[in-house]
């Protein structure tokens, strides 16, 4: 048996620093542009594994071995998700639906700024809500480079924009890992969530079309943005508190969908935005025209059904794949479990971060028939097949995508690696103390430890595993709600979606935009520090400012 070291110095601050030498070189290298992605990744886990075994004293073979768990745990189930998605993209593309999806699109509206909102932010809170684990970026980002926007602002917008539903991915999943390691009611805990989030569900949407547009092309179609939100903040707020915590981003954003088509049959703005351009990159490529103008050629019913079936095809099996009832079909037959040897049960989580000596699990779970990446090539390969492509063409396209997704791919799990070994060793837990040393501030900065957990782990429900109970023993010694604590490490976290290095690798593949994560980081980094920051001062004034009290579930 192995115990983690969390002060291996004898001072805080010493250890807290050396914890971050990992993350921060990561960060660093992938932000200068110099070292490509998966290079970057690669360095940074040889950094973390001599950080974890001559600063953390964690042994050798346990090091190694819990890199290589986080490497294969990388592709199953992330990289599965990512490959699986670009094919499914790939092959609406080489059909020709997707071109009708385009003008499917530009039948509600011709302006970038609303087809953005449509898509970046509604249609992928629905892929968030129905499979999580980065599909909505992968989707969102590849239909809105689809439909000509700038490498950047697909990536970086699509980012931005799945940060309000990431709570309640993948069918409440995070909510349900937050329970589990703090022992508090899910239900509570997703209602608790929806007295938070629901404040930046209406302020991203305004934010999203800010960034892209800046002040005064927000301003124009400020009443579609509001619909925007009211219709996804309203429903996340009732069916959080009042239903159950599985069905919010699928409900809210069906609605914020529904809502917003609706609304652009009554209103349009005077002014369409029609080039791709984000502003401040090639802003004199952008175009304005009178929406006069603008008369798009509506689309035959039958067309319309063409374009849509693939994607129907999708929700439907997404759908299906992410409740219980099909996992527990499933499961029992198609599973592989392993524990991997001299390092499952090996390591003893202890205190302060948890009551007692806590035996850490490794594990891998390879459910290979309830994956969602199995139900996305199912999915694929049956949408190929509707759409007319021949056996031979769909594998062959497999073939291109697996090459084109190949560095990627790599990545990813060296990313997953670096996040596996920092939970096993404590490293994460190192800087989850220190942030749990400020006091008084604590709401503000447990909220930020949060964004921290999701940042490294690049998972809403892997920080909430990770410094869930620690925010529950933190809270209760200083007197603070534990269900206040826990629910904003959850919804600080979502603010880190944007900024994880898996997200970010997500996007720049699904973008076919190789080689630029550091310029999509240095664009998302501010807004994902800002809005962190906006939720920890609102958790504050749930901890401490009346009405905001009242908001508080014990």
């Amino acid at each position: 048996m192995w115990n983690q070291v969390y002060n291996p110095f004898g001072s805080a601050p010493l250890s807290t620093i050396a914890a971050a030498i990992p993350v921060v070189s990561l960060l660093l290298m992938i932000a200068s542009g110099k070292v490509k992605a998966h290079i970057a990744a690669i360095i940074a886990l040889v950094i973390t594994n001599l950080v974890t075994i001559f600063l953390f004293t964690m042994p050798a073979n346990m090091s190694v071995r819990a890199s290589i768990l986080g490497i294969v745990s990388g592709f199953f189930p992330i990289g599965w998700i990512v490959l699986n998605v670009i094919f499914m993209y790939q092959l609406t593309v080489k059909s020709g639906r997707f071109e009708t999806l385009k003008r499917a699109v530009g039948g509600v509206t011709a302006d970038r700024r609303l087809q953005l909102l449509l898509i970046a932010f509604s249609f992928g809170a629905f892929f968030e809500g129905a499979s999580g684990f980065g599909t909505p970026v992968a989707i969102t980002g590849s239909i809105l480079i689809g439909l000509g926007f700038s490498p950047l602002a697909a990536s970086g917008l699509s980012l931005i924009a799945n940060t309000a539903p990431v709570a309640y991915g993948a069918l409440g999943t995070p909510i349900q890992g937050l329970a589990s390691v703090t022992g508090i009611d899910p239900y509570t805990l997703g209602a608790m969530v929806g007295r938070q989030l629901p404040i930046f569900s209406l302020l991203v949407p305004f934010w999203v079309v800010w960034a892209f547009a800046g002040f005064r092309g927000m301003k124009q179609i400020w009443p579609a943005i509001l619909v925007t939100g009211l219709s996804f903040a309203i429903p996340q707020f009732l069916i959080s508190n009042y239903i159950n915590p599985w069905i919010v981003d699928i409900g809210s954003s069906l609605i914020s969908m529904g809502s917003l088509i609706l609304f652009l049959k009554i209103w349009q703005p005077t002014e369409l935005w029609l080039s791709p351009a984000l502003r401040g990159n090639d802003e004199s490529a952008r175009t304005m025209a009178p929406a006069k103008l603008i008369d798009p050629t509506p689309l035959a019913p039958g067309e319309l059904l063409n374009a849509l079936v693939p994607w129907i095809i999708l929700c439907v099996i997404l759908l299906i794949w992410g409740t219980d009832w099909f996992k527990a079909a499933v499961n029992p037959i198609f599973t592989w479990n392993y524990p991997v040897p001299e390092l499952h049960q090996m390591i003893n989580k202890v205190t302060p971060v948890v009551p007692a000596p806590t035996k850490e699990s490794a594990v891998f779970s390879f459910t290979y028939a309830s994956f969602t990446g199995t139900g996305i090539l199912l999915a694929a390969i049956i949408a190929g097949l509707v759409m007319g492509l021949s056996p031979g063409k769909i594998i062959s396209e497999y073939g291109r995508t697996i090459k084109l997704c190949a560095y990627s791919l790599i990545t990813i799990s060296a990313m997953l690696a670096i996040g596996t070994l920092t939970r096993l060793s404590g490293v994460d837990a190192t800087l989850g103390l220190a942030f749990a040393a400020t006091g008084v501030l604590y709401p503000f900065f447990g909220t930020l430890l949060g964004w921290l957990g999701v940042a490294l782990t690049g998972s809403d429900t892997a920080s909430n595993i990770l410094f869930g109970n620690l925010q529950k023993i933190t809270s209760q010694q200083l007197g603070i709600s534990p269900v206040l604590m826990a629910a904003a490490n959850s919804s600080g976290g979502v603010m880190g979606k944007m900024i994880d290095a898996q997200s970010i690798v997500v996007a720049s593949t699904a973008t076919n935009w190789f080689g630029h994560e550091g310029t999509i980081l240095r664009f998302v980094f501010k807004h994902s520090i800002a809005l962190a920051c906006l939720v920890g001062l609102f958790v504050m004034l749930q901890a401490y400012v009346y009405p905001f009290t009242a908001m508080v579930l014990k």
